[in-house]
């Protein structure tokens, strides 16, 4: 039984082939040129054979599907009850829950105009991002190392910073020059606050032992600060990081409403007013995969950065 586990994704794709292939449609939902669902099904079948396969002759690639086998197994399982209730039965309102045949056309058809909204809303989210971090590093920094700053700074952070970046559009919209900047000061906003308390409260919790001991070395004031206070502090950063990553993409839907022209989340509210939602899922399954993209790229930059603290610590 235990040796049948690791071919339970195959197993899976090939139940939802059977099903797609051979259980007739409810008849309520458009056609779709090319049967999507089927090339994906059979994409997902030859990669995990390939995988299940090496498995056998390979203990890294035995280790990683071990751990995701199951899981896998049942996200094809949830693919497939989906494309049941949708397209098969029309279980549910159609104009709301299109098939997964015609979200992925959708994504496959128009992928050159999605692509453009995704480098337009890319521009806007890094350019806001980086703003944010690098003020949520200075403000952080200057927090935990100064008590004037501190004494200046906190009130600011404890009464603006809980408040959500949205809510200053109105004031936003009449500040900025352009949209794109309005949008962007809004980005960076979300991701100020918790860069800021998460850098300050890593600095703030460093041992006085390292400072006392780099001092009797005869470190200066900026060599304690950038050699040991900040390199000591850089888990609550990343974790900073991270919390701002989520928050930047929460506020990039908002932002995308302030008249601008382009991108994913302007994409998927256009649609939503279209009633057309299988484009409007086509946007957030896009969103979602690049969020996680992204914040794999940020784990394997800290893993990068903290090789020192490997086993130390987990997130």
């Amino acid at each position: 039984m235990k040796k049948l586990i690791i071919w339970l994704p195959v197993i899976s794709a090939i139940l939802a082939i059977a099903v797609e292939v051979l259980m007739q449609n409810g008849g309520k939902h458009i056609t779709t040129k090319q049967p999507y669902l089927v090339y994906l099904l059979i994409g997902f079948l030859v990669i995990f054979t390939i995988l299940t396969i090496m498995s056998y002759f390979n203990a890294k690639v035995k280790a990683w599907l071990k751990e995701r086998d199951l899981f896998i197994a049942v996200a094809i399982l949830f693919l497939n009850v989906l494309n049941i209730v949708t397209k098969k039965l029309a279980l549910l309102p159609v104009i709301y829950f299109p098939s997964i045949d015609k979200i992925v056309s959708v994504i496959v058809e128009d992928r050159e105009f999605l692509a453009l909204c995704l480098a337009s809303s890319g521009k806007l989210l890094f350019t806001g991002y980086f703003f944010g971090a690098i003020a949520g590093f200075a403000t952080g920094i200057a927090v935990g190392f100064s008590k004037g700053a501190g004494y200046w700074i906190n009130p600011l952070i404890r009464t603006l910073g809980p408040i959500p970046s949205t809510a200053w559009i109105p004031i936003v919209l009449i500040s900025f020059p352009t949209t794109f900047s309005a949008s962007a000061f809004l980005i960076a906003l979300a991701v100020w606050f918790p860069t800021t308390v998460m850098t300050s409260s890593g600095i703030l919790n460093v041992q006085n032992a390292y400072f006392e001991v780099s001092s009797t070395l005869g470190a200066g004031k900026y060599y304690q600060i950038f050699k040991v206070g900040v390199p000591a502090s850089m888990p609550h950063m990343f974790i900073g990081l991270f919390n701002g990553t989520c928050a930047s993409f929460i506020t990039l839907m908002t932002a995308e409403m302030l008249g601008v022209k382009n991108g994913i989340g302007w994409y998927i509210n256009w649609q939503k007013e279209m009633m057309a939602y299988a484009n409007v899922y086509a946007g957030l399954i896009i969103i979602a995969v690049t969020f996680s993209i992204l914040i794999t790229l940020l784990f394997k930059v800290r893993d990068y950065v903290l090789v020192w603290q490997k086993g130390v610590i987990k997130w």
